[in-house]
């Protein structure tokens, strides 16, 4: 069965990847960051790219895009900017999720890693949820728990992390699309 959806990203890309090797159909690519090297990503799979530093203009297209490649889902893959109340508010119900490298609702926002670190907890893990109005507090679709090991640094949490990422997006992205369909 094919998936079809677009994805918005603001960085290198890798959930993007792991989307892809996954079997997920990514209709578009849309960035706020012309230098995001996921789009190369995108671009090597044959993907149409959009780029728009300006967010009103972003979301005014992506809306487009949508309609124009009927995608039935809008991921936020290491997307760094908050999307306006209208936009959400002009797509269906449940139809834009996002991955959080935190066990929400703790660590919302940017630095989640970070601050998991300083607050010295024993755990995090990833959240993926949809996207409301606010920072990071849309419902949770899924988590999955990690534990921090005590000599954790930001980079070798954030490898770990990752990894998570990689397997559970791909599956609840497909899982929600099957959902829909049935």
């Amino acid at each position: 069965m094919k998936y079809n959806i677009g994805v918005l990203i603001s960085g290198d890309g890798s959930n993007l990847n792991a989307i892809i090797n996954n079997g997920i159909n990514v209709k578009f690519v849309v960035s706020n960051n012309q230098n995001a090297r996921g789009l190369l990503i995108a671009k090597k799979n044959n993907i149409p790219v959009y780029t728009f530093k300006n967010l009103l203009i972003l979301e005014a297209e992506v809306s487009k895009l949508i309609l124009h490649y009927n995608t039935e889902l809008l991921v936020l893959a290491g997307f760094m900017k908050i999307l306006s109340r209208k936009f959400i508010h002009s797509l269906p119900h449940n139809s834009i999720i996002n991955l959080h490298p935190s066990l929400l609702p703790a660590f919302q926002g940017k630095n989640a890693i970070i601050q998991a670190l300083d607050y010295g907890v024993k755990y995090t893990g990833i959240t993926i949820h949809y996207v409301d109005e606010g920072i990071d507090t849309g419902m949770i679709i899924d988590q999955k728990i990690l534990s921090i090991n005590k000599d954790d640094t930001f980079n070798t949490l954030q490898a770990r992390i990752k990894i998570i990422e990689h397997n559970l997006y791909p599956l609840t992205i497909k899982r929600l699309l099957d959902k829909k369909r049935n």
